[in-house]
Parts: structure tokens; sequence; C-alpha cells
């Protein structure tokens, strides 16, 4: 690796360990890890299975194409990564330093990308360019499921930083080829 990637990634992970040491320590109202909690099982699928749901009921031809978008761009994101999880190997933040109150337990090992917020944006980018009114409501969820991986433990930032980057990709790519 150059030097200059090797600064660059250095940089980042200070940057990363920093702010998931604040975050591990900080006690959170109530209503902060509740609305985390709630973020992040939305983001675990049965949300966006109700969406997909709700678009197929109601949202006729323009609601059909939607779904397929997003569950192409979801599906691709879900097989990226999870390669690129165990291509990078990066231990997740709760595996290095124990978390002050959340208490969930991982679905896998690896921190690099956020898997939840590949989905949450690969959805989000194809509902809200055919269905605009939905934006600032879609958007809440994407932003509140990649927050609450951070604020969980599950993620270092730069993981939903990517994964947020990597779902507006593919769901930019599925539109354009479906």
């Amino acid at each position: 690796m150059s030097t200059i990637a090797h600064s660059v990634l250095e940089f980042i992970e200070v940057r990363d360990h920093r702010l998931m040491r604040r975050v591990h320590r900080w006690r959170a109202p109530r209503w902060i890890r509740l609305w985390m909690i709630c973020a992040t099982r939305g983001g675990d699928g049965w949300l966006w299975y109700l969406l997909g749901a709700a678009l197929l009921l109601f949202g006729g031809e323009t609601g059909m194409r939607t779904v397929v978008q997003s569950t192409s761009a979801a599906a691709t994101g879900i097989a990226l990564f999870l390669w690129l999880k165990r291509a990078a190997g990066r231990k997740r933040p709760c595996a290095l330093e124990p978390h002050c109150w959340a208490q969930l337990l991982p679905p896998d090992q690896f921190s690099f990308p956020s898997g939840h917020t590949i989905t949450a944006f690969a959805i989000a980018i194809p509902v809200v360019a055919q269905y605009p009114v939905l934006a600032p409501e879609l958007w809440f969820l994407a932003m509140s499921v990649a927050v609450s991986r951070i604020v969980l433990g599950m993620h270092f930032l730069s993981d939903v930083v990517a994964g947020a980057i990597v779902g507006c990709l593919l769901g930019r790519i599925a539109m354009a080829l479906l």
C-alpha cells in the first residue's frame, strides 16, 4: 500500500476510534436509546418489506418497477457487503471496547462496510425518485438506521459513510438499468 493511502487510512481510523470512545461512554437519554434501537431493528429488514408490500399493493406499475429496482439494489448490496466485510476483516467497535449501555449482539464479526446502511440507502434512492413526497420520511429512516449503527457500537463512522455511498450508487445503477 502506498504511503499516501496508508496515511489516509490511518487518519480515518484515528478519528473513527476517537468517536467510538466518546459514543461508547455516552449515556444517551432514554428517548435516544429507544430511537436508536428501533431504527436499527427497522433496518433489519421488516421495515423495507412493509414498504415494498405497500408499493406493490397501492403503487400500480410504478410501484412494481420501484420494488424491482429497490430489491435489485438491496440484493446486490447484500452480496457486496458480505464480500467486502470478509475482505476488509475490520473488527466492530463493540469488539474493541465495551459500550456503556447498548447490549445488542452484532449479526457478524466484521464492521466494514455497514450492511444496514447500504440496504437503507439502496432502497431509499429508487423510492424517493418515484415518490418524492416520501423523501423526508425515507431520508429520516435511512439516516436513523445509519446513525443507530454508530450509536449502538456496531460500526465506525467510516463504515456507515461508505455504506451510504455504496447504497446510493447501487440505487442509482438499479434505476438506470431497470
